[in-house]
């Protein structure tokens, strides 16, 4: 007995340090914050960050969308890239525009002070929206008198360009949403699961109305008044977001509560992995999880609060991989139902649209039932099938999204069948079917209701259903699952071309340069029948998140030593207050 006693001194020691450290995790401020801010009150102070924070997020997206909206019409008017290519390179922009922000938020926490990347990466966005104007820019259009131009650039130098400014911005992208714009600087620690719903559905309901803003306005002013000055948008717009981020840096600049990382989370899962693989034979004894062979108790490195908050990650895996698919769904908005756009009959009423505006058709949708979807939420809390109403939520968007890229492959069909015109584009004359762009409307609005469906309730479950150290992880996690989407559709075009380059000339091609002589349809009939693989798999485990009470998400996320020890002390705090400010027990009684 006695040689337990030091033991048991140091672990309430180790206890009580532990619940020092986390109840003393409060938001300190960072060099640099202004001390105006202090005198603010509490409220007042968080009102003003989260305005701020949304703002910058406004103008980020505003800046994104701007560059997004017609580079498939840019790659190939201006660059001589054929359809497929352009497509490509569409998506290989916003997958590694999703990627980003992961690896700079790992680079934040684990090597580079997170003021001095933010600025690397402002700078780095900078540079990339300023260099997308160089390569609109005509040089070709200026003289110093007839015989001599002033400047040029060769179509291989203007690619050159091109690449490394969407590198750039890409990288400048992933530095304001990991560090100036995470999920954690809106302070949703406290929030119960309602609040957490109006939250994204709101917030996704704000970033489609700044898209739908940006794919009328910039998208027109690219296309048909300035093309080559269109690009200048963005470039203004992320002006507008360092000077933001300039004044409030301090409250902008937020330093996350949590010591998790990724690194951490990978290291549990391959330290699990070693283990397994070196007692292969003894695999079957010990453990009730695979992963607990990464705790010290079983030969891992890793602590039990570690092991155990990667293994309530691990529980959401499942609908991380559901969202492959569907995101890649998504993504034929800026690349195959835009090449279909591209090639349709754009005028209306002697006005021609501009390409990306038909992107607004799949916004409505997602503007008007966010408002309903709060009306019926606030009916459906008040009963015990929350949960179940969000995987419902996931499974019906998810069969909308089959539906719609189903009905752009007999859209494609219709299409073909109109006698073929021709129309300027972007200063370009292609030869496109008369077919009016709006028959293509049903696509755009079945993906606009499938995304009003499935990105909050996703992003809710994701959020939910783990510890709050590791919140930032889970949704770290769905990004990168979300990004894996925008590479599997870029994989499905490369390797759709592989197979019918090997099958008979009469297959045609799934992106070919000319539309009428592919088969496009053939695509969207093959992703569709994936897709609905993809819902139907999803339906058979959306049991598993159905139940989101407290109790049984405590079970769920598994229990973590330091938030069971922070609650019970936060829980005497409280009942000793309770007994200091009550003024019916008498002073015996207190003591």
């Amino acid at each position: 007995m006695s040689q337990n006693v030091p033991g048991a001194d140091t672990r309430d020691m180790q206890e009580k340090q532990l619940l020092n450290q986390m109840a003393d995790k409060e938001q300190r401020p960072l060099p640099g914050r202004s001390n105006h801010a202090g005198n603010l009150s509490q409220s007042e102070k968080k009102l003003r960050e989260a305005i701020c924070v949304l703002l910058v997020e406004l103008c980020e997206r505003f800046t994104f969308f701007g560059i997004v909206c017609n580079m498939i019409l840019f790659c190939t008017a201006k660059l001589g890239y054929r359809n497929y290519q352009a497509a490509i390179v569409n998506m290989c922009f916003v997958g590694i525009s999703m990627l980003t922000p992961v690896l700079v938020g790992w680079l934040a926490e684990c090597f580079v002070g997170r003021i001095k990347l933010v600025c690397i990466c402002m700078f780095l966005h900078f540079l990339g929206t300023a260099l997308l104007p160089v390569v609109a820019f005509p040089f070709e259009d200026i003289y110093i008198d007839r015989r001599h131009i002033l400047h040029t650039l060769t179509q291989r130098e203007q690619k050159i360009v091109f690449y490394f400014a969407l590198l750039t911005a890409s990288l400048g992208i992933g530095g304001i949403r990991a560090i100036v714009c995470p999920l954690s600087a809106y302070n949703l620690e406290d929030c119960g699961l309602k609040e957490l719903l109006s939250f994204f559905n709101w917030f996704y309901w704000l970033v489609n109305l700044n898209s739908a803003v940006v794919f009328v306005s910039i998208s027109y002013i690219q296309q048909s008044v300035a093309r080559n000055l269109g690009f200048l948008i963005p470039f203004v717009s992320m002006l507008m977001a360092m000077i933001t981020i300039h004044m409030v840096r301090g409250e902008m600049i937020y330093k996350p509560k949590t010591d998790s990382s990724l690194l951490t989370t990978f290291g549990v899962i391959s330290s699990a992995l070693k283990v397994c693989c070196v007692r292969y034979h003894y695999f079957s004894g010990g453990v009730t999880n695979w992963l607990d062979h990464a705790k010290e108790n079983y030969g891992g490195q890793y602590s039990e609060t570690q092991v155990e908050s990667t293994k309530s990650l691990a529980r959401l895996f499942p609908l991380f991989a559901f969202q492959i698919l569907y995101r890649t769904c998504i993504m034929q908005i800026p690349s195959g139902y835009y090449l279909q756009t591209m090639n349709s009959n754009l005028h209306f009423s002697g006005f021609v649209l501009p390409v990306a505006a038909m992107n607004v058709i799949s916004i409505v949708p997602l503007l008007i039932l966010v408002p309903i979807l709060e009306c019926i939420n606030l009916c459906l809390f008040s009963s015990k099938d929350t949960g179940q109403s969000l995987t419902t939520y996931i499974v019906v968007g998810q069969l909308s999204a089959a539906l719609s890229v189903m009905v752009a492959g007999f859209s494609e069909v219709h299409r073909k069948h109109f006698p073929q015109l021709e129309q300027m584009l972007s200063e370009e004359v292609l030869l496109v079917s008369s077919m009016p762009c709006f028959h293509l409307a049903p696509q755009y609005i079945l993906l606009g209701v499938a995304e009003a469906l499935v990105t909050p309730s996703c992003s809710l479950l994701s959020f939910w259903l783990v510890p709050e150290r590791i919140r930032g992880i889970s949704m770290h996690f769905l990004t990168l699952f979300n990004g894996a989407g925008c590479f599997m559709g870029l994989c499905l075009i490369l390797q759709g071309k592989l197979i019918l380059l090997q099958m008979s000339a009469l297959s045609g091609n799934w992106f070919p340069h000319l539309l009428h002589e592919g088969k496009l349809e053939r695509f969207f009939f093959f992703l569709a029948s994936l897709m609905m693989v993809n819902t139907l798999g999803f339906w058979t485990i959306a049991h598993r998140y159905n139940n989101l009470n407290q109790e049984y998400t405590n079970e769920f996320r598994g229990s973590l030593p330091e938030e069971k020890l922070l609650k019970h002390e936060k829980a005497l705090k409280h009942y000793d207050s309770v007994l200091e400010s009550s003024p019916i027990l008498c002073p015996m009684e207190k003591t």
